[in-house]
């Protein structure tokens, strides 16, 4: 069996006991077994527990980045980019749900470099949630001077909302993918779509 395919064998095995027992009680062994190779060719081909645990992070973390960034068609108008976005996101988390726990759950609590891992991740994503929503502000003409700070500020906010609502819509049954998008566009859309037309909301 080619090396890439056993490989993939063994960290599909490990994002399920990662995902599923913790990254504590999971084990080389258990892994090696779930994958169907032994515990020495793990080592060999993944070196340690951490390299395989960050192995995992990366594959999970990169093939999420690319599922958001497909499901935005750039010349859609602002808010079909924004819908698609976020459907592609849940519609992600909802059919990989152990790497999703690996990446919210698993990862962010065990300290570095895994946590680092993560972040970057994330951050990535804000990046280009940020310029989602800069470049709608910009086309509205309406507010061309929305702070880059504040953009940035309220990719951040949609960004963890999304995770929040990714964790609650898995623990929930009959919540489809489509319905935790709408549930953040009725959230946020409004919102956006005033600030863009110039329209704050202040305290009186």
């Amino acid at each position: 069996m080619p090396r890439a395919v056993r490989e993939r064998q063994m960290v599909d095995a490990a994002v399920q006991s990662f995902a599923r027992l913790g990254y504590r009680a999971a084990s080389m062994d258990q892994i090696a077994e779930l994958a169907g190779v032994s515990k020495p060719l793990v080592y060999l081909y993944l070196n340690s527990k951490d390299e395989l645990f960050t192995a995992c992070i990366r594959r999970e973390a990169k093939a999420l980045v690319a599922a958001v960034r497909a499901g935005v068609a750039t010349d859609a108008p602002a808010d079909r980019q924004l819908w698609g976005g976020l459907t592609a996101f849940f519609t992600y988390t909802a059919e990989n749900p152990d790497g999703w726990s690996v990446l919210h759950n698993q990862a962010r609590t065990h300290g570095e470099p895994f946590a680092a891992e993560v972040a970057a991740m994330r951050e990535e994503i804000a990046a280009f949630v940020t310029h989602l929503i800069g470049e709608v502000a910009r086309e509205a003409r309406s507010n061309p001077h929305l702070p880059d700070r504040e953009v940035a500020g309220l990719a951040q906010a949609l960004v963890g909302a999304a995770e929040s609502l990714a964790d609650w819509a898995n623990a929930t049954p009959g919540v489809s993918a489509k319905e935790a998008a709408s549930t953040l566009m009725n959230f946020a859309w409004s919102g956006l779509e005033n600030l863009m037309q110039g329209t704050r909301w202040s305290l009186r």
